[in-house]
């Protein structure tokens, strides 16, 4: 406990990072292609190394992301180069973090902390059957696909893309496991704790690269806190519709 104890007093370069989002009058299909919708966002790269090694090339993981809202949903289209698809895990809850996934934290009202075995923030590893899966405070994992729309489809011409969309519910910090909740409707200037990831296997028993769109400062060396403390998040703000 004293690694997460010590995180959550660090002074993290993501605090100064902000993101404006964009509103959209037009709820966004999800479906995996690009609609006129999205051209008014500005694109994010994803250039932080997590854990595990820098990919060796720009063919082996390239990604970028950006995001809209409206009152339903934060909407997220992420634009990935992987040039090996790898999913060995029929379970969704087990190990999905070794496959190639794409993970979503959020922080509905931006308050940080630790989240690792409650529901403060979320940590959805979105794998490629598209189902969602994070721990619960029963120190389990959970499938929460109900949160969200997930879709992508892959280019057939090189470096083959993967366009990925998400239209992702959010909760707030009282969210219940098992319970009946509602979900937040979001407004404008609501500030949203954010962080974008992709594992990335190529082969192995385990991820070989884990790239994030936020610079995490290390904490007895390890980069990997984004699970455990939602103080390593960026900050988004949601833009009011007529900006």
């Amino acid at each position: 406990m004293k690694i997460y104890a010590l995180a959550l007093s660090l002074l993290i370069s993501n605090a100064a990072i902000a993101i404006d989002v964009e509103y959209t009058a037009t709820p966004i299909t999800i479906d995996g292609s690009v609609e006129n919708a999205w051209h008014k966002a500005k694109w994010h790269p994803m250039p932080h190394l997590m854990d595990g090694t820098l990919p060796d090339s720009d063919n082996d993981f390239k990604g970028r992301y950006r995001l809209l809202w409206d009152e339903n949903y934060l909407y997220l289209h992420a634009d990935i180069i992987d040039d090996i698809l790898i999913d060995t895990h029929p379970d969704p809850t087990d190990k999905y973090w070794d496959d190639d996934a794409l993970e979503v934290f959020i922080d509905s009202d931006a308050s940080g902390g630790n989240h690792q075995f409650n529901h403060t923030a979320f940590a959805y590893h979105i794998g490629l059957d598209n189902q969602a899966a994070d721990y619960g405070p029963d120190n389990k994992p959970h499938l929460y696909t109900d949160h969200l729309v997930s879709r992508w489809q892959r280019n057939t011409t090189a470096p083959y893309n993967i366009t990925w969309e998400v239209a992702i519910k959010l909760y707030p910090n009282d969210y219940q496991q098992g319970a009946q909740n509602t979900p937040l409707k979001l407004t404008a200037n609501q500030v949203i704790g954010f962080m974008l990831a992709y594992c990335d296997n190529d082969g192995s028993e385990v991820r070989e690269h884990f790239m994030g769109s936020h610079e995490i400062q290390p904490v007895n060396g390890s980069r990997n806190l984004g699970y455990i403390d939602a103080s390593v998040f960026g900050k988004i703000t949601l833009l009011p519709k007529n900006n």
